[in-house]
């Protein structure tokens, strides 16, 4: 037990090695651009302090998207998805799995649930003991179930997913502007020690390195990025992106998918103001999506993919007769 214990704190600790580096290179881009390369090359003091001030805007933003990011706490499933005391009871204490899905079934008439198992089955996590909302997956890192989960981020150390999901993507475009700023005031100084033109030695290995760095950083974070914006382009997650969301009338890529604009409003909220802001405005609480179907049957299902939802769905009860033919989805 002890021992368990000890290797479970080793692996938290390890897990912060990541974001320990990040902040290490970070820190250090501060000091080369602000030291070495404005106070101590740059001589002109009208380009000095435009450099300073857009540098430390980028670096403000870009700090604040990142702390956001790194403690934004994933969101767990509410109250009402978790099994009672009664019901966990009598399914732990059934042996017959019709039975068991059954009790399932009962207990998911009652929740806004429409996506399912690949084998047609609710989703239910064994190991928190609860009925997923829709895009909600178990994070294995994390032991538990989040909102919306998109991946879990070893660079943040955290779950990406409901919560935090705007703040990362402006991470990853307040980055981009970081480092092509950087590359992009610093080139010209860099073929100056180069040719030789400038002959400090010591600023002119922190230059030199912070080119190197930027450069690499920008094309990494700019396929990402440009990921991610596909992604929210098509209202997905990178985990539906792999693996298709299944409704009841089978698995549908496109199901969530509200239109560009709508899903740009489900990230980042109907105020524009409020877009490139690290402040919470994604729509919603992550339990629900709008569907891009309407229903036939009083159920707010994928049912036909020239329909397209608006405005929400209500709730409505599942079929008994569908609800015993549920299969049990169990986390690995």
């Amino acid at each position: 037990m002890a021992l368990s214990r000890g290797l479970r704190c080793c692996q938290r600790a390890f897990a912060w090695v990541p974001v320990l580096i990040i902040a290490l290179v970070v820190l250090w881009s501060y000091y080369a651009y602000v030291c070495e390369l404005c106070l101590m090359t740059l001589s002109n003091p009208a380009e000095k302090v435009a450099y300073l001030i857009i540098f430390h805007i980028l670096f403000v933003l870009f700090v604040w998207t990142y702390w956001k990011s790194i403690f934004t706490l994933p969101v767990q499933p509410g109250k009402k998805y978790h099994m009672s005391y009664a019901d966990k009871e009598r399914y732990e204490n059934e042996e017959r799995p019709e039975v068991q899905r059954q009790i399932l079934a009962e207990i998911a008439r009652k929740l806004p649930v429409y996506t399912r198992t690949g084998s047609g089955g609710i989703r239910f996590c064994d190991r928190c003991q609860l009925i997923k909302p829709d895009r909600c997956h178990h994070c294995s890192v994390c032991a538990m179930c989040v909102l919306k989960m998109d991946h879990h981020c070893p660079w943040v150390n955290n779950c990406i997913g409901f919560s935090n999901y705007k703040f990362f993507l402006l991470f990853l475009a307040y980055s981009l502007l970081y480092c092509l700023y950087i590359a992009a005031t610093v080139f010209k100084y860099f073929i100056k020690y180069w040719t030789g033109e400038l002959t400090n030695g010591r600023s002119k290995f922190h230059i030199l390195f912070l080119l190197f760095l930027a450069v690499m950083f920008f094309v990494s974070l700019m396929f990402l990025f440009g990921y991610h914006c596909w992604l929210v382009s098509r209202n997905r997650s990178t985990l539906e992106a792999f693996s298709t969301p299944v409704f009841q009338n089978g698995p549908d890529k496109n199901g969530f998918n509200l239109g560009f604009v709508k899903n740009l409003q489900q990230v980042f909220g109907e105020e524009k103001k409020l877009w490139l802001l690290p402040i919470a405005s994604s729509q919603g609480d992550g339990h629900f999506f709008p569907m891009r179907a309407l229903c036939e049957a009083q159920n707010p299902l994928l049912s036909n993919e020239e329909q397209w939802e608006d405005d929400g769905i209500d709730e409505e009860p599942h079929d008994s007769g569908e609800a015993a033919s549920l299969a049990i989805e169990r986390e690995t």
